[in-house]
Parts: C-alpha cells; sequence; structure tokens
C-alpha cells in the first residue's frame, strides 16, 4: 500500500487529471484551489479537498503542507499565482515542488526561483499531434530526455507474421521492444467482443500479428526510421 502524501495546487482540467490519477494509485492527495466549484467536482476522489488561496503564505503554512512528499503546482493561467505559490513552498520546506510552466520563458523564470522539475502540458500535447500528424501509426508517446521516446505504434504491415528476432529491433534499428498489446477474442455475457490485454515480455519467438500495438523504446529518429522501413515494405 502507497501512503505517500502529495498536494495538488490548482485542480482545472489538468490539476484534476493528475489528482485522480495519484489517488487511483494509492495516494493519499490533498487538492487546494480557490475555485470552491472545482474543489466540489475533485472532492469525492482525493483524500482532502478545501478551497484555498495558494498564494496566502498563512493559509497554506496552515495545512501542514511541508509533511508532504511532494506538492504538484497545476495553476493554469495566473503565472504570478504559480510562482508565489512556489516561493511559498520553497519557504515552507516542501520536499520536492512540481510546477506547471507555459512556454520557455515561464519554464526560465521558474527555474531562476530553484524549481527544477517543471510540467509544460501544452508542449506536450503539442509534440504529441505533431507526432501523430506526421506518423499515423503512432498511437501514443511519452518524451524522455535526449530526444528519446516510449511510443505505442500499430504493427507496421512489413513486420506483421514475422518474429520479434527477425524484425531485428535492437541490432537493426537500436530500439528496445517492451511489450506488445494484443486484440482476443474474449466472451463475456454470452457475447463475443474483443479485449486488449499486454502479454508481457515478449520473447523473440514471438509472433506479431496484425493487430498488435508495439510499445517501444529508442530514439525518435529510430522510431521513425522503423516505421518508415517496415510501413512500406
Amino acid at each position: 500500500m502507497n501512503y505517500s502524501k502529495f498536494a495538488v495546487i490548482g485542480v482545472g482540467k489538468y490539476g484534476a487529471s493528475i489528482a485522480r490519477r495519484l489517488a487511483d494509485k494509492g495516494a493519499q492527495v490533498f487538492a487546494f484551489d480557490p475555485n470552491e466549484e472545482k474543489i466540489e467536482h475533485i472532492k469525492d476522489d482525493v483524500a482532502f479537498a478545501v478551497t484555498l488561496d495558494a498564494t496566502d503564505f498563512r493559509a497554506l503554512k496552515s495545512q501542514n503542507i511541508a509533511e508532504m512528499d511532494a506538492a504538484v503546482v497545476a495553476i493554469g493561467e495566473n503565472f504570478e499565482a504559480t510562482i508565489l505559490t512556489c516561493v511559498h513552498l520553497v519557504d515552507l520546506g516542501v520536499k520536492r515542488i512540481i510546477a506547471r510552466a507555459s512556454g520557455d520563458h515561464q519554464r526560465l523564470i521558474l527555474e531562476k526561483i530553484g524549481i527544477t522539475e517543471i510540467l509544460t502540458p501544452e508542449k506536450e500535447v503539442a509534440d504529441a499531434v505533431r507526432e501523430q500528424l506526421l506518423n499515423p501509426n503512432i498511437i501514443s508517446f511519452f518524451s524522455l530526455p535526449d530526444d528519446h521516446e516510449i511510443a505505442e505504434i500499430r504493427a507496421p504491415k512489413g513486420c506483421v507474421g514475422r518474429t520479434i528476432d527477425s524484425v531485428g529491433f535492437r541490432n537493426k534499428y537500436e530500439m528496445t521492444l517492451i511489450t506488445i498489446k494484443r486484440v482476443f477474442e474474449v466472451k463475456k455475457n454470452g457475447e463475443e467482443c474483443t479485449e486488449q490485454h499486454i502479454i508481457g515480455v515478449p520473447k523473440s519467438d514471438t509472433e506479431i500479428k496484425e493487430k498488435d500495438t508495439l510499445v517501444v523504446f529508442g530514439a525518435a529518429k529510430s522510431v521513425e526510421r522503423f516505421i518508415e522501413i517496415n510501413d512500406t515494405l
């Protein structure tokens, strides 16, 4: 059981999503927002939710926020409130502070006040849209430092019917196949339907099927090269 305590400050669409995902993983989530309506929407999904202006140092201090394992500042449009909240969190000695920034200028300002973990959801969304437009085979991806990524790829037609060993993910493309998501025919309530399941750690002789989704890790250029070569075979 995970007894980690996290504060999520700002529970608009983005902050609420973070708060709920943390709570789903068993963490104790404490949600704060000056908007009472947003708190009403989140209160049943987290351990504690309170209407609070995080730019008010005394109000923030009263919540024993220094005892949290981390605080996520997910305030949206009001960057001044983000800065002031982060300064208060630093002064209160919060162990780990993760803050949201929109663009390079906001990131630079946060770095100047000592925030090293910075979320840029707008860039993440833009990157995802860009990748999916340029590479329709990519279902989703997660950017990593040094131009690497973890991507979910629809099995290119050039891989279908071949074993993992014969495709040569590591030797030919310098990528690692993490796992495969596979569609299975199942019966529920007497009716035939399909479900997608992870098959675990693939073996070298595992054969790739037409509706498989390949979960791979590698440099972005390696993923692009893999798709380009195998989707034209």
